[in-house]
This record gives structure tokens, sequence and C-alpha cells, in this order.
């Protein structure tokens, strides 16, 4: 009896030999190699696929203002890349992926993620358990480690709905109380930071729409 190729990871050691191959051969599976400071994903990219490290190390990176790099966090062999974004109504990805070493990425598609959570328990269980584990490190680095300036927030935060709408006039998706709350701020605070972006000339905006007026439009997009 040959021995599974994936045995070492914990999403992928419950998926039989021949189910992956015929994920591979559908296309809804595929492992990839990447090179050292190689980017895997920019910041306001779509996530499309589960990826799972084999080996190799992945880092996610904020690139500030002045060009510098923070590491916020690291992803190593059976670490998962984008679970908790793949099914999200905005699977955006908030800053950018890189290969610290050279690695190897196993992708899984949204599709077959679905169908092996629906049909394999071990599978379902490992992945909410990465999920839940990451969504806390994750969490917690970020809060400790990023000092963003209100206007920062609400500029990233607007950037990523112009990449999700495809226009410079944003419905408002939620109340600005959420919005506040989402950047984590006061209500007073983000009202009084939009009236001067307003007055300097960067954003106009209404009971329902945000214009962007002359702030950075997404790369790649011509909005």
């Amino acid at each position: 009896m040959s021995v599974h190729p994936y045995k070492s990871y914990s999403l992928l050691k419950d998926i039989s030999k021949d189910m992956i191959e015929t994920y591979k051969n559908t296309g809804h599976m595929s492992q990839t190699n990447v090179s050292k400071n190689e980017v895997l994903h920019f910041d306001g990219e779509v996530c499309k696929n589960l990826e799972i490290v084999l080996s190799g190390k992945i880092s996610v990176d904020r690139i500030d203002e002045s060009g510098n790099i923070l590491t916020i966090s690291e992803f190593l062999p059976d670490d998962m890349l984008g679970g908790n974004l793949i099914f999200s109504s905005t699977p955006i990805y908030p800053m950018t992926v890189t290969a610290n070493l050279d690695s190897t990425i196993f992708k899984i598609s949204k599709e077959a993620v679905f169908e092996l959570c629906a049909s394999n328990n071990a599978f379902l269980k490992a992945y909410l358990k990465d999920i839940s584990d990451h969504t806390l490190l994750l969490g917690d680095k970020i809060k400790h480690t990023i000092n963003r300036t209100i206007r920062e927030s609400i500029t990233a935060l607007l950037m990523r709905e112009s990449l999700m709408q495809q226009s410079t006039i944003l419905a408002l998706p939620t109340t600005k109380k959420a919005l506040a709350e989402r950047i984590g701020v006061q209500r007073t605070s983000l009202s009084r930071e939009l009236q001067k972006m307003k007055r300097e000339g960067l954003i106009d905006y209404d009971a329902k729409t945000i214009t962007l007026k002359n702030l950075c439009k997404p790369i790649g997009h011509d909005l």
C-alpha cells in the first residue's frame, strides 16, 4: 500500500489519494512553487482559493505610506492561507502576502472546499480549527502592532469598497456608527475626519454614498 503523499498536513491527510487526483485533474486542486520574495497576493486582491503551505515560509505584510514593511504574521508548513476569506462576502486580501523563502503551496478551489466540508467531517473539523486558531492569533497581532491613523483606516476601507463595488461612487454598506466600529473609532471621530477629508477635496458624501475624488485609485483598476 503506497504512502499518502500529504499525510503530514492536517487539512489533506483525510482526503483520499484518489480524490486528490480527481480534484487535480479537474483543476480544483493544484500544487505550485514560489520563489523567495515573490508576492503571492497583493493588498486588495480577491481570494479565490484555500492555500496550504507545504514547505517554506509565507508572510502577511503591511506596507505603510513611507514604503516600510511591517510583518503581521508568518505561515509555516501545514498552515492555511485564505481560509477566513474565501467564503466572506468581501473576500479581499487586506494585506500583501509574500514568500519569505522558496516555498511550495497547495491550492484548493472554493468549490472543492465547500464539497469537502459537506462530505468529510475530518476535513471540516480541521478547517474550522485552523480558522479559529489563526483568526485569534492574527487579530491579536494586528491589534498590538498596527498603529494606523483614523484617516489611514478610513482610506483603506474606502479603497477596499471601491475595489468591491468597481466604482468611485460608493454605496454605504452600513451605517456610520457601524463603520466607526469597524475601524475601531468613535462615531464622532469618524464624522469629524470625513468632514476634514471633504473640506480638503478628497471625498464628497451624502446620507447614502461617498464619492472618492482625489484619493489614490486601486492599482490595476480603471475606475
